[in-house]
């Protein structure tokens, strides 16, 4: 058991890792009271290691680490990327290549939708893993033993599954496919925080240019603002709050306090002043300037039946092969299947067409059709 509180140390490890074909990584992290996550404990693994690596260690440089993480002759393997390249992004500017992430495997090997690490870890190994530190506070020190152990569990359980999932995607012929899944992973666009496009998380519907205008600014105040105080976006404005405002359009204090989204006595805050400022840049905005409203989609006569029957062959088309259905098609996808034909959606691509994108345009024609066959639905060939 190794805890590594040291740049030499660090540096030192991170030379004998960077030896090997592939390394499993894990962090761990906070980020319930801040904007940007707080890394508190990095893992790696190699065949023959595994440290733990305090990363609020006293004088400790983390640039070992994300060398190796920038290292492509390694694969870094990890279970829920996401969160993990994130950090690095933030803390070193670099997105981690080239990377394996074994819940992305495990949905194209049929192991369901975003399954987690210990439902994975026991259905690969058969091992059930100690859940006693999931919720501990990594940034108090010392750590203890049980602490460290617990961390270091999770990059040498996940050697096997990883050695495990790439053998059975190698058996099955879907290699190819992880790459693919691993373009969305790899880009930095997907990790971003760019103020100006913080409206697109939004799920507030917006009607008018001038509307969706004010939404963009106020949104990417809040975006600046979260980012300068280091605070999660609800602790500056709630996303409810921000729709109210894009649809009231409110340019003086008064008319900010009368929105009940809104704490008593926020408007005459400075961020108060802040958001108003926001309304009139989105005021003052050109129309022309701003990206098109998406429009609800007019759908087809019986379109509402057509998306039920492409839900029943995305089931069985899943099940048949071994693939989880959010890998293949998302709602949307078949909600745009059963609108266009040429629809621009991964359905449609590649390997998801071979499996079922063709199927399913096929179903929606008419030249397939669906039946049930000793309790089980089967396609049946009407050309």
């Amino acid at each position: 058991m190794e805890l590594i509180t040291t740049t030499d140390d660090l540096a030192a490890t991170c030379a004998r890792l960077a030896r090997h074909p592939f390394v499993t990584v894990d962090t761990e992290f906070l980020r319930e009271t801040t904007y940007y996550p707080l890394l508190c404990v990095a893992q790696i693994a190699s065949a023959e290691e595994a440290v733990a690596v305090d990363a609020l260690a006293p004088g400790i440089d983390l640039k070992p680490f994300f060398q190796l993480m920038a290292d492509e002759r390694v694969l870094k393997v990890f279970h829920a990327a996401r969160q993990d390249i994130e950090i690095v992004w933030h803390r070193a500017g670099i997105v981690p290549r080239q990377i394996f992430d074994t819940q992305v495997a495990a949905m194209v090997l049929g192991h369901g939708d975003s399954i987690s690490y210990d439902q994975l870890v026991q259905r690969v190994t058969g091992d059930t893993l100690d859940k006693s530190h999931r919720f501990t506070d990594w940034s108090r020190r010392p750590l203890s033993p049980a602490q460290i152990s617990y961390a270091l569990s999770d990059v040498t359980h996940l050697r096997d599954v990883y050695t495990a999932l790439v053998a059975d995607l190698g058996r099955r012929g879907r290699t190819d496919w992880m790459d693919d899944e691993m373009e969305v992973l790899t880009s930095p666009d997907t990790y971003r925080a760019e103020p100006e496009r913080a409206w697109t998380r939004l799920k507030t519907r917006v009607r008018k240019p001038k509307d969706l205008a004010i939404l963009i600014e106020v949104a990417a105040w809040r975006e600046r603002e979260a980012q300068t105080r280091d605070v999660p976006r609800s602790r500056v404005l709630k996303d409810d709050a921000i729709g109210d405002i894009a649809v009231q359009a409110p340019t003086t204090p008064e008319r900010l306090a009368t929105l009940r989204s809104l704490p008593r006595g926020f408007e005459r805050s400075k961020w108060g002043e802040g958001i108003l400022e926001a309304v009139k840049r989105g005021l003052a905005r050109d129309p022309r300037t701003l990206p098109p409203i998406e429009r609800p989609r007019a759908s087809p006569n019986g379109a509402a039946a057509t998306v039920e029957l492409l839900k029943v062959l995305l089931r069985m088309t899943s099940e048949h092969h071994g693939v989880a259905a959010k890998v293949i098609a998302t709602v949307d996808d078949l909600d745009r299947i059963a609108a266009d034909d040429h629809a621009d959606v991964p359905a449609l691509k590649g390997w998801r067409r071979e499996l079922f994108g063709e199927k399913a345009l096929d179903l929606k024609h008419g030249r397939l059709a669906l039946a049930i066959e000793r309790h089980r639905v089967v396609t049946v060939d009407r050309c």
